[in-house]
């Protein structure tokens, strides 16, 4: 449902109509309707950035946290050819389970066609949360360009710059080109904020030694940010980088070890496109003894409780032109 020309989430003006395989909780669309904060979360980390049941228990968590904070929170899947945002507890199971596909925004069009199941990227949460009048979306870390092949380029980065939706996370996934992925996010202009830092996060730690021009300190500040952003007109998105909490941050080099082992057995298997985040995940936990697990839980809870906060006092603001 469409969010009212007063609803300080949807500062840009009435959003075009949903398309009708959009479905929107009701609970969701209330919030929306009222005014009240609402942040979106993906669901690829529960099927594919998580081993079960990790991926389940984070998610009822991150839920959790975003109600505390005063915000309702908006898990996006497609579920029988139709794209979802807000699912019930039966969902989300069944989708940590692991059996729904990868689905990026260019896997929309095939999944519902298809009546298929498609656990969304940050690229297909970005589209989903837009249309249904979010501006706020948690995530752990967003795709980018990978190491070593600077052609292979997520689109999350393109999708970013066409959606006005403002994600935070703990910067890109560290197994990425981080330069690289700066340098592109800044070509597409889409505004890199970091939260408390003046450093891009390296997800799994806070050190990359790649300075952000844009800092804001409280979600005050945020918000405010993000209302002069949207008003622009620009249709973009914006990227929040929070750094993950001191004490559940991995040693770097610890890290950087435990991906370079990773690296050489992707390259060794001949992995590429969608199935080489999974692989290197997976392989950067073994390598760390879960610790790579751990720290992703705690980054991805920290990202939800900023967003809720955010959105919140991105709610408390007058309307434009009060």
């Amino acid at each position: 449902m469409a969010p009212s020309p007063m609803n300080p989430q949807a500062r840009q003006g009435a959003p075009e109509p949903p398309p009708p395989f959009l479905e929107v909780a009701e609970e969701v669309q209330v919030a929306v309707r009222e005014g009240r904060p609402v942040v979106a979360l993906e669901s690829t980390v529960l099927a594919h950035g998580l081993p079960w049941p990790d991926g389940l228990e984070v998610a009822r968590r991150a839920e959790e946290v975003i109600r505390m904070a005063g915000a309702v929170p908006a898990t996006v899947a497609v579920v029988g050819g139709r794209l979802r945002v807000g699912l019930e507890a039966a969902t989300l199971e069944q989708v940590a389970r692991g059996r729904f596909v990868k689905a990026t925004v260019a896997d929309l069009g095939p999944l519902i066609a298809a009546g298929g199941d498609g656990a969304t990227t940050v690229s297909a949460t970005l589209y989903a949360a837009a249309r249904a009048g979010i501006r706020l979306f948690a995530t752990g870390g967003i795709g980018g360009v990978h190491r070593g092949d600077p052609s292979d380029v997520s689109s999350d980065l393109t999708t970013l710059a066409r959606e006005p939706v403002a994600v935070v996370s703990a910067g890109a996934k560290a197994i990425l080109d981080l330069r690289r992925t700066l340098e592109y996010l800044e070509t597409l202009a889409v505004p890199v904020i970091g939260y408390r830092t003046s450093e891009l996060p390296a997800f799994y730690t806070n050190q990359s030694g790649l300075p952000l021009e844009h800092r804001v300190e409280t979600p005050a500040e945020a918000a405010a940010l993000l209302a002069a952003h949207f008003s622009l007109g620009t249709g973009r998105g914006v990227l929040i980088a929070n750094p993950i909490p001191e004490a559940d941050a991995l040693e770097p080099d610890d890290f950087e070890r435990a991906l370079a082992a990773a690296l050489r057995a992707a390259a060794e298997s001949r992995l590429h496109g969608k199935q080489l985040t999974p692989f290197l995940l997976a392989a950067v936990a073994r390598e760390t003894g879960r610790q790579s697990v751990r720290a992703n839980q705690a980054l991805l809870l920290n990202n939800a409780r900023v967003a809720a906060e955010i959105a919140a006092a991105l709610c408390r603001l007058p309307p434009e032109g009060q």
